[in-house]
């Protein structure tokens, strides 16, 4: 595994964000954005209100980043929801688990009881394992809401982790 430093995301990260954000958002594979998003409605999109936003650095430069916010408001605001990315050169070696060690301990730093992730990619394989491998549980699944530009229609999956039981 990778040796894998976090810290808050600086606004001099922005180039390398859109070098991770782009390739990711243009394949049309993982996020429900349009492929098509330009770089700054991208930036802005990961980078928007109310989120806290952090990179992850491998030999000091930026291999990921993600963000945490409130998943909803008022009555629903204990429960935090993450966006994820990895430099897709970077795919494999650790950085996507570090990221989400570090958002667990944020989420519960900043008195979260859970985690949702709203609309995973059922063939996002990848993800789906690391994150069913940290606890997190599919507790809904959403027939065909995914148009996966290779696959055609998938599922997208609602997962969910309770903070306060670790």
């Amino acid at each position: 595994m990778t040796e894998v430093a976090i810290r808050p995301y600086l606004p001099g990260d922005d180039a390398a964000l859109w070098r991770i954000l782009e390739p990711v958002f243009r394949a049309g594979e993982t996020y429900a954005i349009d492929a098509d998003i330009p770089r700054a409605e991208a930036l802005a999109y990961w980078c928007g209100p109310e989120r806290r936003v952090f990179s992850a650095l491998v030999d000091g430069a930026v291999a990921g980043s993600y963000y945490i916010v409130r998943n909803q408001k008022g009555g629903g605001s204990h429960v935090c929801n993450c966006g994820f990315a990895t430099d897709p050169a970077r795919s494999g070696r650790g950085v996507a688990r570090a990221m989400l060690a570090h958002a667990l301990d944020t989420a519960r730093s900043l008195g979260f009881r859970a985690m949702q992730f709203n609309f995973v990619i059922s063939s996002n394989t990848r993800a789906v394992d690391i994150w069913q491998r940290a606890g997190f549980e599919i507790v809904g699944r959403l027939p065909d809401a995914f148009h996966h530009p290779e696959k055609g229609y998938v599922d997208a999956l609602v997962m969910y982790k309770a903070l306060e039981t670790d």
